[in-house]
């Protein structure tokens, strides 16, 4: 019989592929593919169009719909320009803790959904156990839909889906969506002592960020929905990280570039956010060309990934409730995958090990203790899918 590999083991191994999302995650998904496969287990890869990558899919169990599928990312951040006080693509277990890039966010999870998809090839289950491992959710959870359309195509369609992103193991129903935009803003260069004569890339955009700041003030003024109520803040917000642009103090820019996110809370109209976005760049765009023809807006988007909604006695949260015994409800204002398993139909909540808080940081850890809750809610969940319990 092959090694059936502790969920620390399969940890240790998922960690030391550094698959940062601008790199191949093909080394991992080898791997987890050959483990797998030694124990039978039927997989699937959908890879990327440059070849390069590949989301991974499997199913334990009866041919039948109605299952379970566990679903994580295999693409962490980089680390490059961190503090790490340790080798990032090593655990290291310190103080009741692991430490690595990905523990938390999220191979914490991976190893354990991986180990109880070999547990269940070894058990009599009433339905089926699958299991989705994606990339570049990192960057705007970019493949998580054609994934799933594969999934659905080659498998039985799952009644549930489990988000395994760091909960602190409590059951989360709801979460905001992201859309993202990638805005260039094109000027023309004068002396500035002739600002009148040119168009400054710079300015015309701190223009749109005047107004995104003041649709903020808006929405925060406003008296939340009973389905936003729940969330911090209670309303759909835009934002800007970073923004570059310009050649000198003293001329008009030419050029100036940012990205601009909207978190879109659930009950809030997505295409509604789009349409007066872009509304807004339209009227920016004829401004600009008021002054200099050559001038205007280009827009391109990056990301559109849907919120959450809660589900009213949903499936998803029935059972890991029980399993969990949680019945705190909680909702939160980053996203995940969850909001696409949703829209392709699943009941679908977020549970899983870890504190988002350490996600993306230097000496990224997961706790000994969550990592032991998670593996308790396997086992759980586990017995609770075999024919005889």
């Amino acid at each position: 019989m092959p090694e059936r590999l502790s969920q620390r083991a399969i940890l240790e191994f998922l960690v030391g592929f550094p698959t940062v999302s601008a790199r191949s995650n093909l080394d991992l998904v080898d791997w987890v593919e050959a483990y797998l496969m030694s124990h039978q287990i039927l997989c699937y890869r959908m890879l990327n169009a440059a070849g390069d990558k590949a989301a991974l899919y499997a199913h334990v169990g009866p041919n039948v719909p109605g299952g379970v599928v566990l679903s994580g990312h295999t693409d962490v951040v980089p680390v490059e320009g961190q503090a790490w006080e340790s080798d990032p693509f090593e655990v290291i277990e310190k103080a009741g803790r692991l430490y690595g890039r990905g523990t938390c966010d999220m191979k914490g999870f991976d190893a354990l959904a991986i180990w109880a998809l070999v547990e269940a090839r070894y058990s009599t289950l009433a339905r089926p156990l699958q299991l989705a491992l994606s990339y570049d959710e990192e960057i705007g959870c970019l493949a998580a839909p054609d994934m799933i359309d594969a999934m659905q195509a080659a498998l039985p369609k799952a009644g549930v889906a489990i988000v395994g992103e760091p909960t602190g193991m409590k059951t989360v129903t709801g979460h905001k969506g992201t859309i993202g935009f990638d805005i260039h803003l094109r000027g023309h260069e004068v002396h500035s002592s002739m600002l009148h004569q040119g168009v400054s890339a710079i300015m015309s955009g701190a223009e749109l960020i005047t107004w995104a700041n003041q649709q903020n003030a808006a929405a925060a003024a406003d008296v939340p929905s009973e389905m936003a109520a729940p969330f911090d803040p209670p309303f759909t917000t835009m934002h800007v990280g970073q923004i570059s642009g310009g050649t000198a103090h003293n001329i008009t820019a030419k050029d100036c570039r940012f990205d601009l996110d909207f978190r879109v809370v659930p009950g809030d109209d997505p295409e509604r956010c789009k349409r007066r976005f872009l509304e807004r760049l339209r009227q920016l765009d004829a401004e600009m060309k008021a002054v200099v023809a050559t001038t205007g807006v280009d827009v391109e988007m990056g990301f559109d990934v849907p919120p959450l909604v809660p589900e009213h006695n949903g499936a998803a949260e029935t059972l890991v409730r029980r399993l969990t015994g949680d019945n705190s409800r909680n909702v939160v204002s980053y996203a995940t995958e969850g909001g696409q398993f949703q829209q392709a139909g699943y009941s679908t909540v977020v549970c899983g090990p870890g504190d988002i808080a350490q996600a993306h940081q230097a000496n990224e850890y997961l706790e000994l203790s969550q990592f032991k809750l998670g593996h308790d809610f396997m086992k759980a969940l586990l017995q609770d899918m075999r024919l005889t319990r």
